[in-house]
This record gives structure tokens, C-alpha cells and sequence, in this order.
């Protein structure tokens, strides 16, 4: 069984708010973060932000929800994220909501 299509809540490609069901917002999340963020891809900020920024008019906040949720880990001082669960969205063969290790530097 495939996994629900998560391209329906975008507009024009982006997403211009949040599902209001908590499960279409999970979906949306994995969804933006494995295309923004491939696993154990270092990003700062920065880069982090300017991703989002092409896919959601809140970029900031979404940043902020994908740490919060778990898909995405940052270091301490909030430079550098990569992503850290594997998604639906990932075609690596893995299971979905697997934990990866943070990338070696």
C-alpha cells in the first residue's frame, strides 16, 4: 500500500499552511523534510532556512517544527542540522522512522 500523497495541501508547489489533522501534518513535515534534507547532509542555518524558504511561506517556523518533531537534529549552538529519520518520502530501502546517526564531521 502506498503512502498518502502529500502534494494535495501544496499550492503551486508550496505550502502555503498546515494541515489542520495532526496525521496530515506529520505527513507534510516528513514529506518537506526528505526533500529539503538528504540523510546525513551537514547544513547551516542558513542553508537550512533558504531550502525552506523555496517550499513554505514560513520557513523559520517549519525549521523549528522539523527539530521539534524529530526529523530533523541541530548541533547545540544551532549552526550546522541534518536530518535523522528516514522517511516514506526516502527511496534508500529503508524503514520509515528509522533513526540514523548524527554524520561525522
Amino acid at each position: 500500500m502506498s503512502a498518502p500523497d502529500p502534494t494535495r495541501f501544496l499550492v503551486r508547489g508550496r505550502l502555503e499552511r498546515l494541515p489542520r489533522r495532526a496525521a496530515d501534518r506529520d505527513l507534510v513535515f516528513a514529506y518537506v523534510a526528505a526533500r529539503v534534507l538528504v540523510l546525513d547532509d551537514l547544513v547551516t542555518e542558513r542553508e537550512l532556512t533558504d531550502r525552506l524558504a523555496t517550499f513554505v511561506d514560513d520557513p523559520v517556523g517549519v525549521r523549528r517544527d522539523l527539530v521539534d518533531r524529530g526529523l530533523v537534529t541541530r548541533t547545540r549552538d544551532g549552526a550546522t542540522y541534518w536530518r535523522t529519520v528516514v522517511t516514506v518520502f526516502d527511496e534508500l530501502g529503508g524503514d520509515a522512522d528509522d533513526e540514523v546517526s548524527p554524520p561525522s564531521s
